[in-house]
């Protein structure tokens, strides 16, 4: 069960993978076939878990099912969209750009079926939404409901959520339009993004012709997130071939404490690092101020290499923002241990209860991945003990 209307959590709102650099696409799409012809695996969209009890082998699970407004009838035609003329933020590209209130959320969502927001649903232009609709599969009647289950095992991998920045109030996200997250920067260079892969400026539409990506923005700081996310360095030295990539011109700095890429992906960070137009900088960003102007970025650094304050003037800032994770805030709701941070403490959570992913620790998708391999196999063994 998905608590978004779609499956593929963040994944499916990346550009690309590193090391490779090859879109997520492929790899969701072969997934999400698996899935759909897979005659015992039983999908829900939209649901929350509320409350579980009972033991192993015996949990009663109660879930929150909120309405879609949109049934199985949906052959994602976009007769729907077509005929309404509400627009809501789009929150698959992290509210950067508008979609309509009748929407598919992104090209490869799973199900492919659209959904109507609950403003749409409210307004006076419902009805004409759903006299637009072919096929009958639009029903404003829907309602939130509760479904109760008994399983046997449970895994819990609700993932992670990209840390508040607006927190840090030194850094001006949220104040000032050309400083943008990681995540954001992923949507950018999407060809499904905000701007169809153009990574541009949002204060004024313009290709940038120097870039900063400030690492540990958040992160390592005990006012903030106080432990490493293992992944910042390697998406922002990512997507500093995004931009080297279009741009060839650019000029890209990595303001790092320390470049952390591990195993394998060491030869990525030289790679990188050979490229004469990205600058890696040493040195924790104090503060950064935009010249109301030319909406340009001021950037206060200190160089840790030879103890000198530099001002540095950007067209773009990207924030590499940490992963927190989702239990943080809305905890599994039946006892787990917890570490320090808020991930759950152990894969082995409780007896029948396994946590997987960055619900359990901060990993990229390859080790996501073979976590729940791991996690899934722990719980069939779980049932076949039984």
């Amino acid at each position: 069960m998905e608590r978004q209307p779609y499956l593929g959590g963040r994944v499916a709102q990346l550009h690309q993978y590193f090391p490779k650099l090859c879109p997520p696409y492929c790899g969701l799409e072969i997934n999400f076939r698996r899935m759909k012809i897979s005659p015992k695996l039983h999908v829900l969209t939209q649901a929350e878990v509320e409350s579980v009890s009972g033991e192993e082998g015996n949990f009663d699970v109660a879930i929150k099912l909120s309405p879609r407004y949109v049934n199985e009838k949906c052959t994602a035609c976009g007769k729907c969209a077509e005929a309404c003329s509400m627009e809501i933020d789009n929150p698959f590209n992290y509210n950067m750009d508008k979609v309509k209130a009748a929407y598919l959320p992104h090209d490869m969502a799973f199900p492919l079926r659209f959904i109507l927001d609950p403003a749409l649903v409210k307004s006076g232009e419902a009805q004409k939404v759903k006299e637009a609709c072919p096929y009958d599969a639009i029903d404003l009647d829907m309602s939130t409901k509760t479904l109760d289950l008994k399983v046997g095992t449970i895994v819990w991998a609700t993932g992670w959520k990209p840390y508040d920045v607006t927190r840090l109030d030194s850094y001006g996200s949220g104040k000032y339009p050309n400083v943008i997250t990681n995540v954001m920067m992923e949507r950018l260079a999407a060809p499904n993004g905000p701007t169809q892969g153009k990574i541009l400026r949002p204060s004024d539409g313009k290709a940038p012709e120097t870039v900063a990506f400030v690492q540990c923005a958040g992160s390592r700081d005990e006012n903030h997130l106080p432990f490493c996310s293992t992944i910042c360095c390697l998406a922002s030295m990512k997507q500093s071939t995004y931009v080297r990539e279009q741009y060839p011109d650019a000029k890209v700095y990595i303001f790092y404490i320390d470049i952390r890429a591990m195993d394998r992906l060491e030869d990525f960070y030289r790679m990188v690092k050979e490229d004469p137009g990205t600058i890696f900088f040493k040195g924790k960003v104090a503060k950064i101020e935009q010249d109301n102007a030319t909406k340009n970025l001021m950037v206060r650094v200190e160089d840790t290499n030879t103890a000198s304050l530099h001002e540095m003037s950007f067209d773009l800032v990207v924030l590499a923002t940490g992963m927190q994770p989702a239990t943080s805030d809305e905890p599994v709701p039946i006892s787990v241990p917890y570490d320090d941070y808020g991930f759950v403490a152990s894969m082995h959570a409780a007896p029948g209860i396994c946590a997987a992913g960055c619900t359990r620790t901060p990993a990229g998708v390859s080790e996501s991945v073979q976590d729940g391999t791991a996690a899934a196999l722990k719980a069939i063994q779980s049932v076949a003990r039984r």
